[in-house]
């Protein structure tokens, strides 16, 4: 009987070793197709820590040298948000395939010339938009797929939390290392509303507020509206600066030309509520980064993307275009994303 070959584990480097690079590690330990190759981070001795604590694996300061270790075959990026172009274009030039945080970039031009960068490597490219793995995301996505509503032709979005990161000099309230708030938190519910509706977006206004404190040098509480090709609309809130009584608060609802998909949610479970129904819906952290990065490597094995590289350009787009809006006080017409 012929053998078959089983392929080896894929060998993943981790660059940058702050917060959210622990349940990224947890994802990769916990993946049987793939292992902790080794970590990289600016600061040297944060990065000897991070590895000390996940089984000794290699460290450095040095993303070069990182990405000459002959066990990396891939990279999941956790830096902050300005850094994405610089480094997801070293892991291009190194013939890796990359994960890297959402936003993909801090503007559309780098966006663009990521997606250029990979394509023209030949390697995957996939933008971490969590929530799209989640257990809410999925399961309003797969209800729309499978006509729970008709035409979707409104959504519905608010994702409202009561922190503000780790302290007012935190990266991601500094708007030129993050983008702004729109880009490093905003752009999950921008996508998730395109995605749900399948939309074209045309135009996008926007209002912020600095609602925690005035010294805030980024907007926390976003209102965003989106009207999309053929008459669909979005209306979302995007907050860090609400108070509730619990971690975080999600209000959901979809109308579409058959139906209407109604969520209410607070901390750690929800409920679906469809004209079919009542379901369970898993909590927003169930997961969802193991999901992410099984996806990933779906992807790398040569499986179609959960999410296309023109759909985190696109969702660049829409937050870059949030920022604009808020700054001007009027509308901001969109091109389409390449």
């Amino acid at each position: 009987m012929e053998q078959r070959s089983v392929p080896s584990p894929i060998g993943t480097l981790l660059v940058g070793a702050g917060f959210i690079a622990e349940v990224h590690a947890a994802a990769v330990t916990a993946s049987a197709r793939a292992h902790l190759a080794g970590v990289v981070d600016a600061d040297p001795g944060r990065a000897a820590a991070f590895a000390r604590s996940h089984g000794a694996v290699p460290h450095t300061d040095d993303l070069a040298e990182a990405l000459a270790w002959p066990d990396v075959d891939a990279v999941v990026v956790c830096t902050p948000n300005h850094t994405h172009l610089g480094i997801g274009a070293a892991v291009a030039a190194a013939g890796k395939h990359l994960l890297i945080e959402k936003p993909l970039a801090t503007t559309v031009a780098d966006a663009q010339a990521l997606a250029d960068a990979f394509a023209k490597a030949g390697r995957v490219l996939t933008a971490a938009h969590s929530h799209r793995h989640h257990g809410y995301g999925r399961t309003v996505k797969d209800a729309i797929d499978a006509g729970a509503v008709g035409t979707p032709a409104h959504v519905r979005l608010a994702i409202l939390g009561g922190w503000i990161w780790t302290g007012w000099d935190a990266w991601a309230a500094d708007p030129v290392v993050s983008g702004g708030h729109a880009l490093h938190n905003g752009v999950h519910v921008l996508d998730l509303a395109t995605w749900w509706l399948s939309g074209d977006p045309v135009r996008v206004r926007a209002r912020g507020r600095r609602q925690t404190a005035a010294e805030l040098r980024i907007y926390d509480y976003l209102e965003m509206v989106v009207e999309y090709a053929g008459g669909a609309v979005a209306v979302c809130e995007m907050s860090r600066a609400h108070r509730p009584g619990s971690f975080g608060l999600r209000e959901l609802r979809v109308v579409g030309s058959a139906g209407i998909i109604d969520e209410e949610w607070a901390d750690e479970s929800a409920f679906l509520f469809t004209e079919a129904g009542t379901k369970l819906v898993p909590a927003a952290g169930v997961d969802g980064f193991g999901a992410q990065f099984e996806s990933w490597l779906d992807t790398i094995e040569g499986a179609p993307p959960a999410m296309s590289v023109a759909d985190a350009v696109r969702a660049v787009e829409l937050a870059v275009a949030v920022e604009e809006s808020i700054e001007s006080g009027r509308p901001v017409e969109l091109g389409a994303a390449a």
